[in-house]
């Protein structure tokens, strides 16, 4: 009974409430560079009860939470409509994902370097980045995953597992190259995405990498049979 009561109180949220309320949040984000006081004094000045707050969040970095994954879900569904994005191999699909990303998010740019202006190193992950972390991995494994059906991507059983991580470290580098980027229409940045890219596919990729592998595996078989 408990649990239906719930259920039927979250459904009566107003729709489009959350949207006034991350409108509203980013804008003073924005005015001020830092969270507001309280709950309470944000939804007072807001003209709106503080329970209606809590039907969407739970705290203000929920809030934050949901507006930064909310820039991966938008990326790829936007890439989904694509009905070519499909066909795309794993390193168009990853070019697509950045050059949609970037574009999608220039509107709330300055939103998130004030939320990013104290966490520079993105490997140190501040909590309000947490659920766009995971979707960001999520969707680059996926992606590599099928790049390896194809052989497109080189399986390797030690390092495959952590392509994840090192494009989240890819990430970071871009967001702080953005940041720094000038030029007009942030060419500097597209030109950055496209070469980046390919040279982390060429890596993951069946070759140089594959050769230094099986060397360092040579010599440490060779050594290991003097001994």
């Amino acid at each position: 009974m408990e649990t239906t009561a719930k259920k039927s109180s979250r459904k009566s949220a107003p729709r489009g409430a959350d949207n006034k309320i991350q409108a509203a949040y980013i804008e003073y984000v924005l005015n001020h560079g830092h969270r507001p006081a309280s709950v309470f004094k944000f939804c007072t000045d807001l003209g709106i009860k503080e329970e209606a707050f809590y039907d969407h969040f739970g705290t203000f970095e929920g809030l934050e939470r949901h507006i930064w994954k909310g820039f991966i879900d938008t990326t790829t569904e936007r890439l989904k409509a694509d009905k070519e994005y499909a066909a795309f191999s794993a390193r168009e699909k990853i070019l697509a994902f950045y050059y949609t990303f970037f574009e999608e998010v220039k509107s709330s740019r300055s939103f998130m370097f004030v939320q990013l202006e104290d966490h520079r190193k993105l490997e140190l992950v501040p909590g309000f980045i947490k659920d766009f972390k995971s979707a960001y991995e999520a969707y680059v494994e996926h992606t590599l995953k099928a790049g390896q059906t194809t052989g497109e991507v080189a399986k390797r059983p030690l390092l495959d597992k952590q392509y994840p991580r090192l494009f989240w470290l890819h990430m970071g580098f871009l967001l702080m190259f953005w940041k720094n980027d000038s030029s007009a229409g942030f060419e500097k940045t597209d030109a950055a995405i496209e070469k980046s890219v390919n040279l982390a596919f060429d890596l993951i990729g069946k070759g140089a990498v594959d050769s230094v592998i099986d060397f360092a595996k040579f010599l440490y078989q060779a050594n290991s049979r003097r001994l």
